[in-house]
């Protein structure tokens, strides 16, 4: 069973590759540090794991990663789309995009849709803060509306939701998850996060996290969204089929090249 935990070097993505790794899965981890990817290989308790680096930062690095993945591998089981970034600062990658919604967004919708036929299961982390995300598929960037750091966060997490809603309607089998407040260095520059880490017993260990990611990756969940482990709804901005589509077509045009 091969399974593709992007972000896997620290964190959620680390904790999930040690429990699905001792459930058989054969894992490919996927980071940007290959030292560090290699140490969580090494600690593995199961079976081997393969190490890939990519950038989401650079389109042309997703790209090289799916091709690298078509090659290798047959069949892919899971494809754990678990990387991400916050940033309270404006970043503008080098393919012209916003760094959140590239990295949160663009690149792991590039690298499942190019390898959708590949993929039994695809499993995102999300966050509630989609529920207060207002992601426009004309200004994914938000070059026209008011920028902010949490804002532009929200727009991605929301993203998360809306993808999992039109990979589910083109057949695919996808979920997305909230794993909680967790004790990792995300977001670590932000006094929100600061706080949240300061208050005693809020945010959960990476363990924590990874439990909801390892849950949907090991069966077929009916439900588009879980948060802590539970089904939960979510507003319809998170759900909504037309807007859903929107961001494909808006997301397709922007990883074009």
């Amino acid at each position: 069973m091969i399974s593709v935990i992007t972000g896997a070097s620290a964190g959620i993505g680390a904790a999930a590759a040690a429990e699905l790794s001792r459930r058989g899965h054969h894992l490919v981890l996927v980071g940007r540090d290959a030292r560090r990817l290699q140490a969580v290989a090494e600690a593995l308790p199961g079976p081997g794991a393969d190490v890939l680096t990519c950038d989401f930062g650079r389109l042309d690095d997703v790209r090289r990663l799916a091709s690298q993945l078509r090659e290798r591998y047959e069949r892919i089981a899971v494809l754990a789309n678990n990387a991400g970034v916050m940033s309270p600062r404006r970043h503008i990658t080098v393919d012209g995009h916003e760094l959140m919604v590239q990295v949160n967004h663009l690149a792991p919708f590039l690298l499942t849709h190019s390898l959708t036929d590949r993929v039994e299961r695809v499993v995102t982390t999300s966050s509630r803060a989609g529920q207060s995300g207002r992601i426009d598929p004309d200004d994914l960037s938000r070059e026209r509306r008011r920028w902010n750091g949490w804002l532009q966060y929200g727009d991605t997490k929301q993203a998360n939701a809306l993808f999992t809603a039109a990979l589910t309607a083109r057949g695919t089998t996808a979920t997305c998850f909230h794993p909680g407040v967790i004790r990792t260095g995300f977001a670590g520059e932000t006094w929100l996060m600061r706080l949240f880490l300061m208050m005693p017993g809020y945010a959960k260990p990476p363990e924590y996290g990874a439990r909801t990611l390892v849950e949907l990756a090991e069966t077929d969940k009916p439900e588009p969204y879980y948060a802590e482990g539970k089904a939960v709804p979510v507003p319809r901005r998170m759900a909504d089929p037309a807007l859903a589509e929107r961001l494909w077509e808006a997301s397709l045009r922007a990883v074009d090249g």
